[in-house]
């Protein structure tokens, strides 16, 4: 809107200097509203076109397909694959399947039969000669990729690199002079700012959302902080660019937050500077090299902050030591608050494992640690952090035996001798099946619990004894092991 002060020249000859002025001066305060034009208007919106028709032809859409896996029946009760696609991602349980299909009588070996379409996703081209970058979860488990280019070819992909820990996948085809995308800098990306996504929700290709960046550096317990934005994202759109007005990508499209499974506003992005650092190590060796310290961490609340005498909530609470570890032999203690790495700050816990991660195993970096009422700089020397190993598929035939479960919503077995001295534990119990209030505090089928309510866990007939007699109105914690990392989480009853 253009406000426009209208004076009336008639005052001027009639009145005094003085008089005059003041007729000036009242006359300027008289506003009068002046629409501007409908074409000004509209050039203070965005406008995408110009930017779709820019990056467009490098997003490509990618299938995946599984062998020795039954496809899904019309109408016969199964899910939608792409919906499985979402369900996996978002760790949200499948609805039980009304009418489970049969097994197949007399059909090919499994090894033999016709790959089956498992999911969709979106992804984007790095480079003209074929390098391709999507989410590992689109294609986590795919005996075969195919992606489909803007202009409907399509070409069998192979896997570059995969790593889960922070979602980013790198696949190639054999094509040359491609169309690519600009990769931006996200340093430069401020929250309000217009962003745009293309992939391909729900199989529909090419499709265009918009919003906003709503927030930098949140932190969701990944590894890695993420672009929080208001761009509509479903399944499909894993792996596409996030795009900034300058027509450059600032980050993969990775999650989003939703209670319903559908999209409910929020949406989170992997930094595009972050994903490129590890394609580059996935181009070069096929997997991703970090390094790591051997302590499991926690948050550092305000109430411990202000009780130990540190003040502010900052750095990573040491929950405990790998014995033998790095953190060991340097004389890091549990109960230490790690503050500093070479000098920079960790201002919550997330930033300990990125930065120690970032670091290349075999260099010694200083760490500034806080333990009863004084800071000390303590030098540790930064190892690898084990490669992923594949998750284990059951083959067909192949059951666990039942297990029954707690009040806790838990269904437990016990380990085997081969798992513990993998895992370098005395006992614990391995989760089954997790429901009720067990899924609401985190628990995952795979876990392995090692107390429960600081009570060491030995088997799980111990520990179904032990969750029996739990107090049923009251918070429960357990000790959670989880990959390489150790970990409390609460189970709390349900509101009545």
């Amino acid at each position: 809107m253009t406000y426009h002060a209208v004076v009336s020249s008639s005052v001027l000859p009639r009145r005094g200097i003085a008089a005059s002025l003041m007729a000036l001066a009242l006359a300027a305060t008289a506003l009068v509203f002046v629409p501007r034009p409908a074409q000004a208007q509209a050039r203070e919106l965005p406008d995408f076109t110009e930017l779709v028709e820019r990056v467009g032809p490098a997003v490509v859409n990618i299938r995946t397909a599984e062998r020795g896996r039954a496809s899904a029946q019309a109408g016969g009760g199964e899910i939608d694959e792409q919906m499985r696609e979402f369900f996996r991602r978002f760790g949200i349980p499948l609805p039980n399947n009304p009418q489970p299909q049969q097994p197949r009588r007399g059909g090919p070996r499994d090894e033999d039969a016709e790959p089956q379409q498992r999911g969709i996703g979106s992804g984007f081209v790095l480079s003209a000669d074929g390098y391709v970058m999507t989410n590992a979860h689109v294609v986590e488990g795919a005996d075969e990729v195919i992606v489909t280019l803007a202009d409907k070819r399509e070409f069998k992909a192979r896997i570059i690199g995969a790593d889960r820990r922070t979602d980013v996948a790198l696949v190639k085809i054999d094509v040359g002079s491609l169309p690519t995308v600009k990769i931006g800098d996200v340093n430069q990306v401020k929250v309000g700012a217009w962003v745009i996504a293309i992939g391909s929700p729900f199989n529909l290709e090419n499709t265009v959302t918009a919003g906003i960046v709503s927030a930098k550096q949140r932190d969701t317990g990944d590894l890695l902080p993420l672009i929080q934005t208001d761009v509509a994202i479903n399944p499909g759109n894993s792996g596409g660019p996030l795009i900034n007005m300058r027509g450059e990508v600032i980050g993969i499209n990775s999650q989003i937050y939703s209670r319903s499974g559908g999209y409910m506003g929020i949406s989170f992005a992997i930094p595009i500077d972050e994903a490129i650092r590890v394609s580059d190590q996935l181009r070069a060796s096929g997997r991703v090299i970090r390094g790591r310290i051997g302590v499991t961490i926690a948050p550092v609340t305000k109430e411990v902050a202000e009780s130990i005498g540190l003040g502010k909530p900052v750095g990573a609470l040491v929950q405990g030591v790998e014995a033998g570890g790095p953190a060991d032999k340097a004389g890091i203690e549990a109960g230490d608050i790690i503050t500093k790495v070479d000098g920079k700050m960790i201002d919550k816990s997330g930033d300990l494992p990125r930065i120690v991660g970032a670091i290349k195993p075999g260099a010694k970096t200083n760490l500034q640690v806080f333990r009863r009422g004084a800071h000390r700089d303590l030098a540790v020397t930064v190892v690898e952090f084990e490669p992923e190993k594949p998750r284990r598929v059951a083959q067909a035939g192949e059951t666990q035996p039942a297990q029954p479960k707690t009040a806790i919503g838990l269904a437990v077995s016990d380990l085997t001798d081969a798992q513990k001295r993998e895992l370098k534990l005395r006992g614990g119990v391995r989760v089954e099946t997790v429901e009720g209030a067990a899924a609401r505090a985190g628990l995952r089928e795979g876990d392995v619990i090692v107390a429960l309510d600081n009570t060491e866990v030995s088997d799980a007939k111990q520990f179904n004894t032990l969750a029996a007699k739990a107090d049923k109105t009251r918070a429960v914690s357990v000790m959670v092991r989880r990959g390489e990392w150790t970990n409390y989480l609460v189970i709390r009853p349900a509101a009545r």
